[in-house]
């Protein structure tokens, strides 16, 4: 039986991915104006990005208790085996809940074969995670083998990304208001990172030309061109044309990378990051 891969929106992977590869999706929520709306859903990441450059202030939650709790339940009535790769646990308490609403379900169905992992990872660091979970399942690997592939894409996965506007990250908290200020007027763009699942600021680079060429630097540095068969992904806010640039200067160093995975932001993730945000993620070591 096919190991059933479940994951939650903000792993930013198009809808007919999940819908193309069996993957059962969790949707996180938006919530802007008075209403609220399901990631992926109920909501396109689109109309999110208008929203936004409007000046409308855009909300997140985690994804709905009693869905997680449905699911599971059906998937413990249909004797299924289960992998839930979820959004990192610093970034949302989706983990967390899930994690409860597991030990719900498996004080009716003790039998429950579900396995939920907290990724670490974000947008399409994770969605590579996801993908490759997927590939391995469709492919008949067994729960042990796909536990340990997650588990290593997971921590090898690399996560570099730069914003257009700083005002959104200072919202939420990750820079001050003063440094968003000052960031605009000196056109500083920062680049930043993720370890162990937080987001960490890595430097602060002044145009965005030079913030590209710069991420291509730090994936030099990770391994990433020395890393045979790479998965590269690039994610952007409503700004394919950068994305592509990206993947062009990429391609121009190594034409041995071949396999990118590009798409838009998710309105859960995308509306911390804002408009205009480009990610990067690649592995920094293939296992053997």
């Amino acid at each position: 039986m096919t190991i059933k891969i479940i994951a939650d929106s903000a792993c930013d992977l198009p809808k007919s991915f999940f819908d193309q590869n069996h993957v059962e999706l969790i949707p996180l929520k938006v919530l802007f104006g008075e209403t609220e709306y399901e990631d992926m859903v109920t909501i396109d990441s689109k109309t999110v990005y208008d929203a936004m450059r409007e000046g409308q202030v855009v909300k997140t939650s985690q994804a709905s208790p009693n869905y997680m709790k449905e699911l599971f339940t059906e998937i413990a009535k249909k004797e299924e085996t289960a992998i839930y790769i979820a959004f990192s646990s610093e970034l949302s308490g989706t983990y967390q809940t899930a994690v409860l609403m597991q030990n719900e379900v498996l004080e009716e169905f003790p039998t429950l074969n579900l396995t939920i992992i907290d990724s670490k990872c974000a947008s399409l660091g994770l969605g590579l995670v996801v993908k490759h979970a997927a590939e391995l399942a469709e492919n008949g690997a067994s729960k042990e083998e796909l536990l340990e592939a997650i588990s290593y894409d997971c921590a090898h996965v690399e996560h570099v990304f730069t914003v257009d506007n700083l005002d959104y990250l200072a919202r939420g908290g990750r820079v001050s208001k003063a440094s968003a200020f000052v960031g605009g007027l000196l056109n500083i763009k920062p680049l930043l990172h993720m370890e162990d699942g937080k987001l960490i600021p890595l430097e602060k680079i002044r145009g965005r030309k030079k913030v590209l060429r710069r991420m291509l630097e730090v994936m030099k540095e990770r391994n990433g061109f020395s890393t045979v068969n790479q998965r590269v992904g690039i994610s952007h806010g409503d700004d394919d044309v950068t994305a592509i640039a990206l993947q062009e200067l990429i391609q121009e160093e190594s034409i041995s990378i071949s396999n990118f995975t590009i798409h838009t932001i998710g309105s859960a993730v995308g509306a911390h990051a804002g408009p205009g945000t480009i990610a990067l993620f690649f592995l920094n070591q293939n296992k053997a």
